[in-house]
């Protein structure tokens, strides 16, 4: 085995995915505290050819030092929109055709292994904030709710971890089929 180098692995420049097809698929932040979380995610969207993320309420926004450190240029790739709220951000998505779900731990939720979305299927998931969660009243605007098993003594993730958890399940399932 030897690692690529960096010619060897035949990334995008930024004009080269901006012009790529993209995944139907839209992370939405909603009040996340952290800009380096928000950067990640940013990475995680470039990395995936997802078509966005949706930032709502005080989530931090590209151009925030912060961003950029974790970010590494994703927030220069990937194309994003900031709503005032995630209930506007869903009113969209819902508009232009899109299932919204939560990732958080709820009555009824749909465990991550066993969802499953076609390849054409246009899918939002909502991140919420490091402490509370995606809201009640956000959740009450989603068509259902994803959940992560975890098996230990913590119940949570960080919402860099779980983005990059989800997002990942729902593109996996999509490039093997």
């Amino acid at each position: 085995m030897q690692k690529l180098s960096m010619d060897e692995l035949n990334r995008k420049s930024v004009e080269e995915f901006k012009r790529s097809e993209k995944t139907p698929v839209i992370a939405v932040l909603e009040n996340i505290r952290s800009a380096y979380n928000v950067g990640s995610v940013f990475r995680t969207a470039d990395a995936f050819l997802l078509e966005a993320i949706y930032i709502t309420g005080y989530t931090a926004l590209p151009g925030h030092k912060e961003i950029k450190k974790t970010a590494l240029g994703a927030e220069e790739s990937v194309d994003w929109k900031h709503f005032a709220n995630a209930a506007a951000a869903i009113a969209s998505l819902k508009a232009d055709g899109y299932k919204v779900y939560a990732v958080e731990q709820v009555t009824d939720s749909l465990l991550l292994q066993k969802v499953t979305f076609t390849s054409t299927e246009k899918i939002a998931v909502i991140f919420g904030n490091e402490v509370t969660g995606v809201e009640q009243d956000t959740i009450a605007l989603c068509d259902g709710c994803i959940e992560i098993p975890q098996l230990g003594m913590k119940h949570s993730l960080n919402i860099a971890t779980a983005a990059g958890v989800v997002l990942w399940e729902i593109i996996r399932t999509r490039i093997t089929n």
